[in-house]
């Protein structure tokens, strides 16, 4: 640690550049990626996933996997990079909600549709038997209009 001398200057026993790289602090791949999810960094979530620092289908201890957080952002282009990568769709988190599941739930009709373009089911059930047109508030006139529409095609 620094100390003061006589005449108030900080002195580091251990050198500045020791003592200040002692003091860094790293986090897991997993934690740093993440965070780019829900800040909506795209160059540096698409960074991680080319070199590999990252598996898309991990569940983290949120209990959901990349995609899913992504979802609960909103952000729509770091859905689009996401499954570009490669992230599973259908990809269920620890409650057996898939991102169809959580965009309905949150009211992001434009991520239900890319997702229901892409073959996202609207017919698959969480552990609770929910489907996700059963999380939609009915005032996401916009979401549900895209299930009316599905259901009748």
């Amino acid at each position: 640690l620094p100390s003061r001398g006589a005449n108030g200057a900080v002195s580091f026993p251990l050198g500045r550049e020791r003592w200040r790289a002692a003091r860094t602090v790293h986090f897991p791949n997993d934690v740093v990626f993440q965070d780019h999810i829900k800040q909506g960094d795209l160059e540096q979530v698409g960074r991680f996933i080319r070199t590999r620092k990252v598996a898309l289908d991990t569940i983290y201890p949120s209990g959901m996997a990349a995609l899913h957080e992504a979802v609960l952002t909103g952000n729509l282009d770091c859905v689009k990079l996401l499954v570009k990568y490669g992230a599973n769709i259908h990809q269920r988190d620890e409650n057996g909600w898939t991102p169809l599941h959580m965009a309905c739930s949150d009211g992001y009709a434009d991520i239900a549709r890319y997702l229901m373009e892409l073959g996202a089911s609207p017919e698959a059930t969480n552990d609770a038997g929910e489907k996700p047109a059963d999380l939609v508030d009915p005032d996401y006139k916009e979401l549900v209009e895209l299930f009316e529409a599905a259901t009748m095609d």
